[in-house]
């Protein structure tokens, strides 16, 4: 089972573009694999750091108007945000791919685990144990890091998570139901370069390589997840 966080753009070409990476992917993992990507859509969200961005410098009422155009999200056609990558959003359109119902971080998975991966996906928990980053755990995937450094690694979340400290904050999003209100963890990610520097110093099961023009890493999910959390317990103490 294999989580894919790409750079195309420092893979370099590959015939058939985004298409033929899948395809090479799904051809690697064989009939009983499963290749998962994090189709997140900030954009869904009036709580986030995309939106706000969008919106400054706006007056209440073009603010209002705004969000009055934003679109409900639909699992089936809303694309992934650009931040992702184009990677994510190819293996969200493939034709086999399921996606998780999360108005702003949704996933989306192709193969057999499908199904389990992204089933199940309450808002209030964006990438926490009860989330597809969870089960990513659970069933002991692999996260390929192609070209992409690990300060964007996306699992680190769920280290954070496991902490004593949380903050909760509300969320606004447009679900496929209209404006949703929760409560969920506040997430942050600019810690993650120290997490990622020190896990590749510790972790046994990295593997790293180059693909094209692009430095890539192999790292297991749950020794990286449960390296993080000592360092994050051991900091905090």
């Amino acid at each position: 089972m294999l989580h894919v966080q790409a750079s195309l753009r420092a893979l370099g070409p590959v015939p058939g573009g985004a298409a033929g990476v899948i395809d090479a992917l799904l051809d690697v993992l064989g009939p009983e694999g499963t290749l998962v990507a994090y189709t997140a859509t900030p954009e869904n969200s009036a709580t986030s750091r995309v939106h706000r961005s969008a919106t400054a410098g706006l007056s209440p009422a073009d603010v209002a108007g705004y969000r009055a155009r934003m679109p409900r999200f639909d699992p089936a056609a809303t694309p992934a945000s650009p931040t992702m990558g184009t990677l994510s959003e190819a293996i969200r359109r493939h034709p086999r791919a399921l996606r998780s119902r999360h108005p702003q971080t949704s996933w989306a998975a192709v193969g057999r685990h499908a199904r389990e991966i992204t089933g199940r996906h309450p808002d209030e928990c964006h990438l926490g144990a009860d989330s597809p980053l969870g089960r990513l755990y659970d069933l002991d995937a692999r996260v390929l890091m192609l070209g992409v450094p690990m300060d964007r690694f996306t699992a680190f979340h769920l280290a954070d998570l496991r902490q004593s400290d949380v903050v909760l904050r509300e969320y606004r999003c447009v679900g496929e139901d209209g404006w949703t209100v929760f409560t969920a963890p506040d997430l942050d990610d600019v810690h993650f370069g120290r997490l990622g520097a020190e896990v590749l110093r510790t972790a046994r099961g990295v593997t790293t390589g180059r693909i094209g023009g692009a430095d890539c890493r192999l790292v297991p999910v749950r020794e990286a997840v449960d390296l993080a959390d000592r360092i994050l317990r051991s900091t905090r103490a």
